[in-house]
């Protein structure tokens, strides 16, 4: 099968052919061999309406202008409102919904329009995958301590599916099958538990709960966070808390490789990095605790997954929860391929989307079939 993908991003639009085969174990189905050939087109600006897509479309029709005919063309997705994790057919619908960021303005709005683009040019159908909308919490990860309030699930969906579902691969576990803890460490954490294909539980990845980052707070002693509140203005404190915090607060950057030649000879960056590791491997054992039983794995990912000093450090705290699992950096494009191979290869249905009848909705999703992964 061949997919064309597309990832846009603030300042340029990532593009990949994707060549996609069955695996060779029939005991793990969506295993896929997956090939790409990556490229990039820059643009200048911010992506977040109809006006700036002509010439981009255009851009991008002219780079897979010598690929080979398509079998479908899928792109990551935006704000669409909360759903269930999987593949959703693109319809005008969509990517119109999607430009005019009812929930919220992002990046990735304009890529279902991309994608149909694309695809209505080549006469395939388009897919997003995984939006970042997914909710899959079990109701009571949902509650808080205060009535009126609840846990969102904010996280690296995209990213964060596909490591579970090769994590758990690797320990020769069905994905839906599958009881496995992803720690997302890159400018944003998160550590999140998966339970048969869905996300019960997960810390979030902005302002909600787990480790510090290269420069947010992460969870602070609530009567810190009271005293800072009280202290100084909203936007004051929102800049503090996600950019002046973390590895910047407590080293003076957020430069991981800075920071990895440091923490050699430097005190306090050894600390941070020893605190930060303290902190990821205790989000990992309580997500682990929020699973029914023990993890079949455990699978680290992002771009502090390269820092190789605080991986050991992690892995000696929670190896003996469960084996683990490290795939650095953002497989974004990775994820987007395999969720479209494996609605071809007819291993997991698309699902329809459609607008829900008002902004409150909270499931504007039909699913067709469960994934046998």
């Amino acid at each position: 099968m061949i997919v064309y993908v597309i990832n846009p991003g603030s300042t340029s639009t990532k593009l990949a052919l994707a060549e996609i085969e069955r695996g060779d174990n029939p005991g793990l189905p969506s295993q896929l061999r997956l090939k790409l050939q990556k490229t990039e087109v820059e643009h200048s600006a911010l992506l977040t309406g109809p006006l700036e897509l002509g010439g981009l479309e255009a851009d991008l029709s002219a780079a897979a202008a010598d690929w080979p005919a398509p079998d479908a063309v899928v792109a990551h997705c935006g704000l669409i409102g909360t759903l269930n994790a999987g593949a959703y057919r693109v319809t005008p619908e969509l990517a119109e919904w999607l430009l005019t960021h009812p929930n919220g303005e992002h990046t990735s709005n304009v890529g279902a329009a991309l994608a149909l683009s694309l695809a209505e040019s080549r006469s395939v159908p388009a897919y997003i995958v995984d939006p970042p909308d997914v909710d899959e919490l079990l109701p009571e990860a949902r509650v808080s301590g205060l009535a009126g309030t609840e846990r969102l699930s904010r996280l690296h969906t995209l990213n964060a599916r596909l490591v579970a579902r090769r994590a758990s691969h690797e320990q020769g576990v069905r994905f839906q099958d599958a009881r496995v803890v992803v720690a997302h460490l890159g400018g944003s954490v998160s550590v999140s538990a998966f339970e048969n294909g869905r996300i019960i539980d997960t810390t979030g990845a902005r302002l909600d709960e787990g480790p510090f980052t290269p420069s947010r707070a992460g969870t602070l002693p609530m009567h810190v966070l009271i005293e800072l509140a009280y202290s100084r203005p909203r936007a004051e404190l929102e800049r503090l808390l996600l950019r002046e915090s973390g590895f910047v607060s407590l080293t003076g950057t957020a430069d991981l490789r800075e920071l990895e030649r440091r923490e050699k000879t430097e005190g306090r960056v050894k600390l941070a990095a020893d605190a930060f590791a303290h902190q990821v491997a205790k989000n990992i054992g309580a997500y682990a605790a929020a699973l029914s039983a023990r993890p079949h794995a455990i699978a680290v990912t992002g771009g502090i997954a390269r820092w190789g000093s605080v991986v050991d450090r992690i892995e000696r705290r929670v190896g003996w929860i469960a084996p683990l699992t490290v795939l650095p950096g953002e497989l974004e494009l990775e994820a987007l391929a395999e969720g479209a191979g494996r609605v071809l290869l007819g291993l997991e249905a698309v699902r329809e989307w459609s607008a829900p009848p008002d902004s409150d909705a909270t499931d504007s999703a039909v699913s067709t079939a469960a994934d046998p992964s």
